[in-house]
């Protein structure tokens, strides 16, 4: 009862953002929105099967900008196939999917340091085509990214929406599609999770020979779910291309994909919710200290020089959490409320129940 009342009090709190914060916090809401998809995927890779994959900022660049050469009209300069924005939105994701696909066999038999160091590649090898591929992706200065349109209903700007008195762009409309993209993306990962693929992928994250043994083709399992977390990151994607409104090679590289795996540490390893409370910490950090940072000691806004940037005081401050999660909680911020509850000093363990001493129980282990 308790769960279904938390539900309905979130869902009624979601729905009311729109109508009264301003557009700063809906746009910082939507990058997290994106972020937790594809930490979702990151975490089904890492988290539930231990598989360390340093590229996954290759496939959320793969999502955006088929996205975006599929739905746009061409030009002179720049292609384009012109396909209605759904259309174009399902075959990125499955593109993201190809492409995790094509590496897949060698995922599905490289494992821990070895797995990371290999989709290292993806990224270098991502980046060069990105700058370079130009009819494609627009080169140095990116493509424009149009606008998802469904049903007659268009994400954007315009036409004019008045809903309450509140006028809804862009950002307004597009808050309830990317809630709507996060429920379902973190529905089926929970079912992966909590079904038959899920005990055979913690089985394999525990112990591969046992695994084995027990019948679970490891490598057929290590390659699926590689392409799993692929398609994730291209959904990841086209949102973030959606809310940008432009993509941008130099936003898809390194440090993106170790952003994700701090997500996925400070949040907590192979749950959901654990990927989505990192990934609102991560993405949520730079922006809250861009826009506050002039009350912020030791930090300054960007280009001003005198102090740490932003970006950087995030990135130092969220590497911080994450040595503070390892060394204190290893579950994560998604383990913080049972190890308080367990601290707790008005708090007695429950003592175990003692086994029946009757003689009927002695007996009864008796050759």
């Amino acid at each position: 009862m308790s769960r279904t009342v938390g539900s309905l009090v979130a869902l009624a709190v979601f729905v009311a953002v729109p109508f009264y914060l301003e557009g700063f916090w809906l746009q910082a809401g939507l990058f997290a929105m994106a972020a937790a998809i594809g930490a979702i995927g990151v975490n089904l890779l890492t988290g539930a099967t231990g598989q360390l994959s340093m590229g996954h900022a290759f496939f959320l660049a793969v999502g955006a900008y088929a996205y975006v050469y599929l739905a746009a009209e061409p030009t002179a300069s720049l292609g384009g196939l012109g396909l209605p924005t759904p259309v174009a939105a399902v075959l990125a994701v499955a593109l993201a999917g190809v492409a995790g696909g094509l590496f897949s066999p060698i995922a599905g038999r490289l494992k821990g340091a070895y797995l990371g160091i290999a989709t290292l590649a993806l990224i270098f090898g991502g980046q060069h085509l990105l700058f370079n591929a130009g009819p494609v992706t627009g080169g140095f200065n990116g493509r424009a990214v149009p606008a998802m349109e469904l049903f007659g209903f268009a994400f954007a700007d315009g036409p004019e929406l008045v809903v309450m008195d509140v006028p809804f762009g862009a950002l307004e409309r597009l808050w309830f599609l990317g809630g709507l993209a996060l429920l379902a993306a973190a529905l089926f990962a929970r079912g992966v999770l909590r079904g038959r693929p899920g005990r055979a992928l913690n089985t394999i994250r525990d112990h591969e020979t046992a695994a084995g043994v027990m019948g679970v083709p490891v490598t057929r399992y290590r390659a699926g779910v590689f392409v799993l977390s692929s398609m994730y990151g291209g959904l990841a994607g086209v949102l973030l291309a959606l809310v940008f409104q432009r993509t941008v090679p130099d936003y898809f590289g390194m440090l993106l994909s170790l952003d994700y795996l701090a997500m996925i540490v400070i949040g907590g390893l192979g749950s959901v919710g654990g990927a989505v409370l990192g990934a609102v910490f991560v993405s949520l950090l730079p922006q809250l200290l861009t826009r506050y940072g002039d009350a912020i000691p030791l930090v300054s806004p960007s280009g001003s020089g005198g102090g740490l940037s932003p970006a950087e005081a995030a990135r130092i401050l969220y590497g911080a959490a994450v040595v503070a999660v390892v060394l204190f909680l290893p579950g994560g911020l998604l383990g913080l409320p049972r190890v308080l509850r367990r601290r707790s000093p008005g708090r007695r363990p429950s003592a175990s129940p003692s086994p029946d001493p009757s003689p009927k129980t002695r007996s009864s282990h008796v050759p």
